[in-house]
């Protein structure tokens, strides 16, 4: 035979091979989507709730599941069994393999054991139903725990329920174990520890009967009465300094000149920002529809307080303090107009007079007596992150970090107050951790109508004044003169409600507040 026939020969046994194994690839390949398919539709199949009542024959199967508020509601809207019953990730790992291990702990029950045996109502107990409901899988539709016409109670609740879950190990079914299974002798669960409003027993034996006595001009602890809430004010002798940044100041931004004289009589102001136990503390006392309209709430803060109840916050949307925690933590988005009711109620509490500081209270105290960029040694260029520089070396971090919570060392959250060290005037967070209201409205011009002015308040404006820099905020925008101003419709962009809120902000985390208190003129003398 001819070389070239036995080439030819050659070539076609290996077309011959490829084709075949082509073909077998492609059927392999045809057979693995049937049977990806077929895997897939039998996985939906047993998601149903008709497969789930196969094996599951009790009544919570079928009566009581039918009968709950997750089937039987106003919204039309009705959860499955395994919306509730396995983990809320579909095409997850955690899933399928929930999924399978449950569906074979069924399918075994169901061939080796008698119904007619089982203790249903054990089985209906809370002890039993949590090895059965992913926490999260309740989360997962339930995300607004302050949906629209919620009561009180539930508000208090919820927030309760916020603060405290991970710490108690606390569950939606923990209080709500027939939300699924209607049971028409279930007694909705109460939580140890959540204020009255809940129905609660408290202790109140630990509660303030009387604000703090002043007598002198020092610090004192003011006491809320019908609260075991506290806090500390700091005694701040007022006098002359020097508004604002000189042009050469790193940094430096129009609106912080020309510096000017200020003269200041004595206040006092909290050592740390607002905390979530005050607010709370508020909220639950006064929580309400927002009768009050913002401008009487700004006329009662600018006279002498003699006003009656006072209408709180509406339950704010979603989660305050973004998950982070509260207690001693600076409560935070909430608007300019909620602070400024805080202040209302706490003079109306103490019989005090509480308020917002002024632009210029607020950069005296920050500076605690100094007139540098920061209350400590620094320069402002050393620790921003702004400048040619920081492509090759990173800022310091030493020292401003022992007194400020900014973007370098802040996890990208709020901290307690123990987190830093005070400045000079004994004062804590004055700089970054949440930016601060102020009571003047923000005008980039003022300083330069202010020169010797003594106890000025900015009126005019559309924005309210914000201080201090949050725990996002560069080392810039952290000095003691930086100014910032609220966007208010832009922290409401999100905000779903009609009308949108005016105790709670949807798009901004690092917003907060700190109070003064102005002193009696007897004990000045």
């Amino acid at each position: 035979m001819a070389l070239s026939e036995i080439s030819d020969k050659k070539n076609k046994t290996k077309k011959k091979l490829h084709q075949r194994k082509g073909f077998y690839i492609l059927l392999g390949f045809l057979v693995g989507i049937v049977v990806i398919a077929s895997l897939y539709q039998t996985s939906v199949y047993f998601s149903t709730n008709e497969s789930c009542m196969i094996c599951h024959v009790h009544p919570h199967a079928t009566d009581s599941w039918k009968l709950s508020t997750h089937v039987n509601n106003g919204s039309g809207v009705m959860t499955n069994c395994v919306d509730c019953h396995l983990p809320p990730k579909e095409n997850t790992w955690e899933h399928y393999t929930a999924k399978a291990a449950l569906g074979l702990r069924d399918v075994w029950g169901y061939l080796t054991k008698d119904s007619a045996d089982f203790d249903w109502d054990r089985k209906s107990e809370l002890e039993y139903a949590v090895k059965y409901i992913p926490n999260e899988s309740c989360v997962k539709c339930h995300q607004n725990l302050f949906p629209e016409g919620v009561t009180d109670d539930a508000v208090t609740a919820h927030l309760y329920y916020e603060e405290n879950a991970e710490k108690l190990d606390l569950q939606c079914i923990s209080c709500h174990l027939d939300a699924g299974h209607y049971n028409p002798n279930y007694v909705h669960g109460k939580m140890t520890g959540i204020p009255t409003a809940a129905n609660q027993v408290l202790d109140t034996g630990k509660f303030y009967k009387e604000p703090a006595i002043v007598t002198r001009f020092e610090n004192f602890i003011e006491q809320i009465p019908g609260t075991a809430v506290s806090f500390k004010m700091v005694a701040i002798k007022g006098g002359k300094f020097n508004m604002g940044s000189p042009e050469k100041e790193p940094f430096h931004k129009p609106d912080e000149s020309p510096v000017h004289e200020v003269t200041l009589s004595p206040f006092f102001m909290a050592e740390v920002e607002t905390t979530w136990d005050e607010y709370w503390a508020f909220y639950t006392q006064t929580m309400s529809e927002g009768r009050t309209p913002p401008e009487v709430v700004y006329e009662n803060n600018l006279k002498a307080l003699d006003v009656d109840a006072i209408s709180g916050p509406t339950p704010p949307f979603g989660f305050p303090d973004q998950g982070w925690g509260s207690d001693d933590r600076p409560a935070i988005t909430m608007t300019h107009y909620a602070a400024e009711v805080f202040c209302q109620w706490l003079s109306k509490k103490t019989g005090k007079k509480y308020r917002l500081p002024t632009e210029a209270e607020w950069e005296y105290a920050a500076r605690g007596g100094t007139q540098s960029p920061y209350f400590f040694s620094g320069n402002p260029k050393q620790f921003s992150d702004h400048g040619f520089l920081r492509n090759i070396f990173k800022p310091k971090t030493d020292s401003i970090s022992s007194y400020v919570i900014y973007a370098k060392n802040s996890n990208n959250r709020t901290q307690p107050p123990s987190a830093v060290l005070p400045n000079p005037f004994g004062l804590k967070n004055m700089l970054g951790n949440v930016m601060e209201y102020c009571a003047d409205k923000y005008d980039p011009e003022a300083y330069g109508k202010l020169a010797g002015a003594t106890n000025p308040l900015v009126t005019q404006g559309e924005e309210w004044v914000v201080r201090g820099g949050n725990y996002t905020s560069d080392a810039a925008d952290v000095r003691c003169a930086a100014r910032d101003h609220t966007r208010h419709d832009e922290w409401l962009k999100t905000d779903p409600q009609q009308p949108k809120s005016i105790w709670w902000y949807s798009d901004i985390k690092g917003i907060g507040f700190r109070v003064v208190c102005e002193p009696d003129p007897s004990i000045l003398k």
